[in-house]
Formats: C-alpha cells, sequence, structure tokens
C-alpha cells in the first residue's frame, strides 16, 4: 500500500541554459547568487517549480522573468538529481536549454545581485553542479547544429549564408571554408527559403538574404569536421 510518508520529500527546480551570440563569442546567462547556498557565486538561472505550475511554464516564466524574452526556443535538456546537488535538502532539477540571437543586457532576478552573459569558455567554476549542465547545454547546442535547422535560431529572420556560417563557426568554434558552406547549405531540401532580397550589410557585392524554410531535420546533416 502506497503512503506518501513512507518517502522523503524533495523539491523540483529548473535551470536554465540561455545561450546567445555577442561580440563574436558564445555567451551563456549567468545570475550571481544573492542568497545562501553559494552566495556570490556565479550560477545559471533558475528557480522552483510552484505547485500549481507544469516544468514547460516554470521554465518559461524564469526565462521571462531573467531575460524579458517569452518567444525564444525552449526546450528540455535534461534532469539533475545527485542527492548531494544542493546542501539545504533534496533538489531535483530539470534543465532546459533557450537559444535566441542578440538577447538584451540581463536583469538580475529576485534572488540574485547581479546578472551577466559570460563566454561559454570563460564561465569559470560555477555554483551546485551548474558547470556540468552549462557544459550539457553547449554541447546540445553545437551537436543539433548538424542535423537541425538550430542555427537559424541563432540568426535574424531574415539572413545571409554568410551570417549563418558566422554562427556555426562561433557555436563549433572552429573556421569553415566559405564555399564548402554555402553549396551545403543550399543543397539541404527545406533549410533555407530566399526572400528574394539582397542585402550589403556583409560588405561586398549584394547578397542573397534567405530565412529558415519548413525542414525540421537536415537531410544530409551539416557534419562537425
Amino acid at each position: 500500500m502506497y503512503r506518501p510518508s513512507d518517502f522523503p520529500p524533495f523539491a523540483v527546480t529548473v535551470d536554465l541554459v540561455v545561450l546567445t551570440l555577442r561580440s563574436d563569442e558564445l555567451c551563456a546567462l549567468l545570475v550571481r547568487r544573492g542568497e545562501a547556498p553559494h552566495k556570490g557565486r556565479w550560477a545559471l538561472p533558475g528557480g522552483f517549480v510552484r505547485e500549481d505550475e507544469s516544468l514547460d511554464a516554470a521554465a518559461a516564466r524564469e526565462l521571462a522573468e531573467e531575460t524579458g524574452l517569452d518567444r525564444v526556443h525552449l526546450e528540455q535538456l535534461g534532469s539533475y538529481g545527485d542527492p548531494r546537488r544542493d546542501p539545504r535538502m533534496r533538489v531535483v532539477s530539470v534543465a532546459y536549454l533557450a537559444l535566441a540571437p542578440d538577447l538584451p543586457v540581463p536583469v538580475a532576478g529576485t534572488d540574485a545581485s547581479e546578472a551577466r552573459w559570460s563566454p561559454v569558455d570563460t564561465a569559470g567554476k560555477l555554483a551546485f553542479d551548474h558547470g556540468r549542465i552549462l557544459a550539457d547545454g553547449v554541447e546540445r547546442a553545437r551537436s543539433k547544429l548538424e542535423y537541425t535547422p538550430l542555427g537559424t535560431a541563432f540568426c535574424a529572420p531574415d539572413f545571409t549564408v554568410a551570417e549563418l556560417r558566422r554562427v556555426y563557426e562561433l557555436v563549433w568554434g572552429t573556421a569553415l571554408d566559405a564555399r564548402n558552406f554555402h553549396r551545403k547549405v543550399t543543397g539541404v531540401p527545406g533549410l533555407l527559403e530566399p526572400t528574394g532580397e539582397t542585402t550589403t550589410r556583409d560588405g561586398g557585392r549584394p547578397a542573397q538574404l534567405y530565412r529558415r524554410g519548413p525542414a525540421a531535420t537536415l537531410h544530409p546533416p551539416l557534419v562537425r569536421s
């Protein structure tokens, strides 16, 4: 017979890996904790799930509170439940990954004293197990660029192939051959749709503008070398 008293209580939180590109670097949103535990340490934004909300709703609420945004790519990344990950009590965290271009200067939430965009390679040691969660989020973003149109989430609605290539270079951390990349992305069915417009914002000759096409997966994939 099931008796709730036979099982210890535990809390559920959501933690957010929010990635964007700033000053030609892949950056993550970090907050400096204003309360114990780990007061003064940098951490991922997040918070406790309220009794009357779903996990997705909690993640969306935390994202809106920390960035002011409510319409960005947001997906569940994984769950983290080491019994010793939080000194207060047993806390299971469900992490989410959010990606968007040109995100604004962050505003610290109610339990944070400061917020900033930090290059993912120099984020340093984070509170709790957030270093592991951040690493998992970055790898998820890098791998999904291979087989989904996720790279376009970092672009403006209308973009050039050169701008998309720069996204791949910054997220993957490697330089790509311009002609080879152009051939690959324009050859993937449903990835890009021409807008019929051109721009000179990349410098040089007018470049074709594209928008994201209807493809949900890339065939063939854009494999990292």
